[in-house]
């Protein structure tokens, strides 16, 4: 499938049904954290990306497959509320299903009346807020020019007077770039003025765009969660320290490759990413001599490329 994966298990969210509805790291900002790679356009221009019909036809061919869903996502490779489309396509989806349908965004256009608008159909909307002040913001997520981070926080103000759902702010924290007293200081008054339903803490456990951006430890974490005085939750799942290294998630394909063929599918629905990013990864390896395909009954399946 081209637009929904999964379903994939979420600690918020439970079984996830992402829906993916822009083009691979089309985004607003360019966050040093990310897990999926660098942001290859970067705009503030909202567009349709894709035919809606071929959005809701996978939808609704994963929704025949009585799978267990908990929420159907709207999330994925980039901004989805880039995606001009968005608010028709939460309501077609809640007129297929009873199933809560969430957005992830990272909230830097909800200063825009036409995404206040279009979002207020969601069940849960859970934006981020990654920094309070200009030089965090630049730091931490790279945003485009024209964004400003007293336009995002007013506009984050706003949609919550709007919006009757499930409100949760996630702040991602990385190690000396936005954890500073006095940035967590300028953070806690943006989140009381705010007034989200739940406030998200997480830090960088999974592989990062940039090899500098480091976790906080937990004990970090437990003293940002009391510095901040607010009713929090710390949702970073430690598994262990970050090392850090991008392509931790290429060895954890080549590691289920060794073990047995693998296809796009396995690959994104393990890893919680798109097909797109799946074939994205794959193709790199390929390129690496790590990985191979072959056809069997006209699919495509990957093997661990034994050395020669």
């Amino acid at each position: 499938m081209k637009y929904v994966y999964g379903p994939v298990p979420s600690r918020r969210l439970g079984f996830s049904l992402g829906v993916d509805i822009v083009p691979y790291k089309t985004c607003t900002i360019n966050c040093i954290y990310c897990q999926i790679g660098k942001t290859t356009l970067k705009t503030l221009k909202r567009r349709s990306y894709a035919q809606k019909a071929d959005i809701l036809k996978e939808v609704q061919e994963v929704l025949g497959r009585k799978q267990k869903i908990d929420y159907i996502t709207f999330s994925g490779s980039g901004e989805p509320t880039l995606n001009a489309d968005i608010g028709g396509l939460i309501r077609e989806v809640k007129s297929l299903t009873s199933l809560p349908v969430a957005v992830l965004t990272n909230g830097t256009l909800l200063f825009m009346e036409d995404v206040q608008k279009d979002l207020l159909n969601a069940d849960v909307v859970i934006p981020s807020l990654d920094a309070a002040s200009p030089q965090a913001f630049r730091r931490v997520n790279r945003p485009h020019h024209l964004l400003n981070i007293e336009t995002i926080i007013d506009g984050l103000k706003k949609f919550r007077k709007l919006y009757k759902g499930g409100m949760w702010l996630e702040i991602m924290l990385v190690k000396d770039y936005n954890d500073s007293a006095e940035e967590l200081s300028l953070i806690r008054d943006a989140v009381s003025k705010i007034q989200s339903d739940r406030v998200h803490l997480n830090t960088v456990v999974r592989p990062p765009t940039e090899l500098f951006a480091k976790p906080l430890s937990r004990e970090e974490m437990a003293a940002v969660k009391k510095n901040l005085d607010e009713d929090c939750e710390i949702v970073a799942e430690f598994h262990g320290q970050s090392t850090g290294e991008a392509d931790n998630v290429e060895n954890a394909i080549v590691e289920m490759a060794k073990r047995r063929p693998i296809t796009i599918v396995d690959i994104a629905y393990v890893l919680g990413i798109s097909e797109t990013n799946a074939g994205q990864m794959i193709r790199g390896l390929r390129e690496k001599s790590r990985i191979e395909e072959k056809q069997h009954h006209g699919e495509k399946y990957y093997f661990h490329t034994t050395a020669k």
